[in-house]
């Protein structure tokens, strides 16, 4: 047997139902681990970071919290935001704090239609759906480039002005990370989604981009799309989807369009990456802190542990990776499915559920 590799990873819960799935997620890891026979082990630190850690200290998080967080091969992270902190600083404060200065540049959000799930789309009835939204994770709409001005002309005459950035190096390494991407996919297609014909400067140098990063990929098919267009097409023709690249805000409003027509926010998984591994990486599911059901042991813990398979995904461990995808599929088919998805299992049950898949899983391989 050969030395154990041991992963360190900073978890960070935050707030509301990201303490429970944090908590489910890490159930499932180390189970994971406990059946690699030596070969991997995670060590966690946690950190109580989020609005509590705000209402005693006036910050989100500690000043070198950042340089702390340096030394992790990854973040685990839950949910942010709650009623006492204003979502603009629980944001900004946390989760952006840390993607941002980490250069956490491109964030992936697997769309997964689940057996056992039933979506709200017809067409996934009898259609095989999978596709990937790659955010820009770095600049666009949530560059925080602007600022409220004028309000000493009296009430009524403030204004506000919010910038995009688009800068062609991050609209290229994106586009770039997009057609790898669909390199390694059965289907090898990339969406370009813009909103060019009225946002003339940013997204027109977005689209340029696109069409010169496609020529370097001849084997991949490409069709640049408007964001309206694209949200309808998510619903009518979700079939001819594969890899979908969008800026900040268009990636992450049809990413939660896509996990919403899969059945539920709460089977959202996503990866903020840090390519160049200069930093650590960030897993999440894409679910808020759900104040209605937070504590009572009723939320789904899916998103957080399909997003734990990604970490898995970031270190080298594809097996393992998949075979947590596959016990979250063997979970939901034999029914143990949570309110949001039409079921009554509790978060506990689902977690048992598939640390139970996976078993039978890992012992078929």
């Amino acid at each position: 047997m050969g030395q154990t590799r041991v992963f360190k990873i900073a978890s960070i819960p935050a707030d509301g139902v990201g303490k429970e799935v944090v908590a489910a997620g890490r159930t499932v890891l180390e189970a994971v681990a406990a059946q690699s026979n030596g070969k991997f082990a995670f060590e966690w630190t946690e950190f109580d970071w989020g609005c509590e850690y705000y209402a005693k200290h006036g910050v989100m998080m500690a000043p070198d919290g950042l340089e702390a967080l340096k030394s992790f091969d990854s973040i685990y992270f839950g949910a942010v935001g709650w009623e006492n902190v204003p979502d603009h600083v629980s944001l900004w404060g946390l989760r952006l704090n840390i993607t941002q200065n980490f250069d956490q540049w491109a964030n992936i959000r697997p769309v997964k239609f689940l057996p056992g799930v039933t979506s709200p789309l017809r067409k996934a009835d009898d259609t095989e759906l999978d596709w990937i939204v790659v955010r820009e994770n770095s600049e666009g709409e949530y560059a925080g480039l602007g600022g409220r001005n004028l309000s000493g002309r009296g009430p009524g005459n403030e204004i506000a002005l919010q910038t995009a950035l688009f800068s062609e190096k991050g609209c290229e390494r994106i586009i770039r990370f997009a057609f790898e991407l669909a390199r390694t996919r059965t289907v090898k297609k990339v969406s370009s989604v813009t909103k060019s014909n009225a946002q003339q400067y940013g997204m027109v140098l977005w689209d340029e981009t696109f069409e010169r990063v496609a020529q370097e990929f001849p084997d991949v098919r490409t069709e640049s799309v408007l964001v309206d267009a694209m949200s309808a097409k998510f619903i009518l023709n979700p079939e001819d989807l594969s890899v979908v690249v969008a800026s900040n805000l268009n990636a992450d409003i049809l990413s939660d369009l896509g996990s919403a027509l899969a059945g539920s926010l709460g089977l959202a998984a996503s990866a903020n990456l840090n390519p160049e591994r200069r930093f650590p990486s960030m897993f999440e599911p894409v679910h808020g802190t759900a104040p209605d059901i937070a504590g009572q042991g009723i939320c789904n813990p899916i998103g957080a542990i399909a997003s734990a398979a990604l970490m898995l995904e970031h270190f080298g461990l594809e097996a393992e990776a998949r075979q947590v995808e596959a016990a979250i599929e063997a979970a939901t088919a034999a029914g143990q499915l949570t309110r949001d998805i039409g079921g009554t299992a509790d978060t506990e049950t689902v977690t048992d559920a598939i640390v139970a898949a996976l078993s039978s899983t890992l012992a078929a391989v």
